[in-house]
């Protein structure tokens, strides 16, 4: 079975997610199934097939989880140094056609979130800054065509 890396925090937000599907979202969608088997014919019950669609769903999503959770292997960014970038690490870049700067943290494919700043490892653009040092430039393909990053800092917490 391959390992997952991920982050603690990632981590802890998945089995969190895990945990209230089962302790809140589970018993809700029973309470809404029997409910809606009182109300008599199941063939045209729209509440009934919205309930039993709603648990498809959601027991989907609890063996997605499981699984995910089960192959995980937690890295410790902290306790990682250096100038490199490897997983986990905090880079700070700057787009060298726009200037703009961006602040991404390397984390696994299960907690990326781009908006939080949360760059998933199998990305492009994690992919290209992967080994690479402060002050090394790397060049991205993107849809507009390449971009090129300036890579500023990196850091480990």
């Amino acid at each position: 079975m391959q390992k997952t890396p991920m982050t603690a925090s990632g981590l802890q937000r998945l089995e969190e997610e895990l945990r209230r599907l089962k302790s809140e979202e589970r018993p809700a969608i029973i309470r809404a199934i029997a409910e809606a088997r009182e109300h008599g014919d199941l063939s045209e019950n729209a509440e009934y097939h919205a309930a039993r669609e709603r648990q498809s769903f959601v027991e989907g999503r609890v063996m997605e989880l499981e699984e995910i959770v089960s192959t995980a292997e937690v890295i410790d960014p902290s306790k990682l140094s250096g100038d490199q970038v490897k997983f986990g690490a905090r880079v700070q870049l700057i787009d060298e056609e726009t200037d703009k700067e961006a602040s991404y943290q390397i984390v696994g494919v299960y907690e990326a979130d781009i908006k939080a700043g949360l760059l998933s490892v199998s990305s492009p653009l994690a992919k290209s800054l992967i080994g690479k040092s402060v002050g090394d430039t790397v060049s991205v393909p993107a849809p507009g065509g390449d971009r090129t990053y300036e890579i500023v800092s990196v850091t480990y917490s």
